[in-house]
């Protein structure tokens, strides 16, 4: 299982060019990606863009870019443009995001997510594969043509929860990334969905690329409060909410990552054991001295790299 360092909001840079040392920073220390989401801050392709020019090596990836703000054509243009900037080495992954963001913060609809996820997903490969589209669909009329800047295109990966999602996801992109999802659902519900997709597709098997927050700690009772604290809002989302109904848990901070080096080290094997292709750690404090929390569990991740 590769390991992935995820920017997420625990330990962010106050600045753009923080964001991209921090990426500079994850290929020195050997981690085999590096990630960011496209929340309320910075732009997340025009980051891996910029940290593609400071890199060399690492994998560079969204995780993930909203669907419902930007047009298919639009986001192949600027996938592209990352795609080429970072030397070929961006995963794009994209998601619907939640209703509630959608409707309320963006006031747009929500209706039928699943066929506007078809219906994008199939411009947006097309224009990444060609640089050309003519589709007529129930959410998007699109045709036309954009400059292939990038010699190749990024590899896609669908965040998906759902079966109809997850089908998609493997039978039309290179694999799917989660969030609060623990071992008994990737293993259950996740990853037998996908695997069967693809090979149905006759695709390669997918990547699953799991994003869980993580703290090494000696208190894991400090631990679990504080990931109560940081991430709760997530268990009130109806699709995160179904998984960690699957796992058995009621928090978020039940499949958060929790304990010293040996704890950790096993959880990740069991993350490993159900299917995980890859590990996105959203790495979070706790006690006193943040930074040394920090510090000790990236640590630990860089150890394993390679090793789980």
């Amino acid at each position: 299982m590769r390991i992935g360092l995820f920017i997420g909001t625990m330990g962010a840079a106050d600045t753009l060019q923080g964001q991209v040392r921090q990426s500079v920073e994850a290929e020195s220390d050997g981690f085999d990606s590096f990630w960011t989401a496209q929340v309320a801050g910075v732009d997340a392709l025009t980051l891996l863009a910029l940290c593609g020019g400071a890199t060399r090596a690492i994998e560079l990836g969204t995780a993930v870019v909203p669907t419902y703000p930007r047009h298919p054509m639009a986001l192949a243009q600027q996938a592209l443009t990352a795609q080429a900037a970072a030397g070929g080495r961006l995963l794009l992954g994209i998601g619907l995001s939640h209703r509630p963001v959608v409707e309320e913060r963006w006031g747009m609809s929500f209706r039928a997510p699943a066929r506007h996820m078809d219906e994008y997903l199939t411009i947006l490969q097309s224009l990444l594969s060609s640089g050309s589209v003519d589709f007529r669909g129930e959410h998007f009329s699109v045709s036309g043509e954009i400059a292939r800047i990038a010699d190749s295109p990024p590899s896609v990966c669908v965040a998906a929860l759902a079966p109809r999602m997850l089908r998609m996801a493997g039978e039309r992109s290179d694999g799917t990334i989660t969030w609060m999802v623990g071992p008994r659902a990737l293993e259950t519900h996740v990853v037998p969905r996908i695997t069967s997709a693809s090979e149905d597709a006759g695709r390669p098997a997918p990547r699953v690329c799991v994003g869980l927050p993580i703290c090494v700690t000696d208190d894991p009772q400090a631990g679990f409060e504080a990931a109560s604290a940081y991430f709760h809002r997530y268990g009130s989302l109806p699709s995160y909410r179904r998984m960690l109904d699957i796992e058995g848990v009621e928090s978020p901070a039940e499949v958060a990552i929790v304990g010293d080096e040996g704890e950790v080290e096993s959880r990740l094997h069991a993350l490993s054991d159900a299917g995980a292709t890859d590990f996105l750690a959203s790495i979070f404090p706790t006690g006193a001295d943040a930074a040394a929390s920090v510090a000790r569990t990236r640590a630990l991740l860089q150890d394993l790299v390679g090793r789980v």
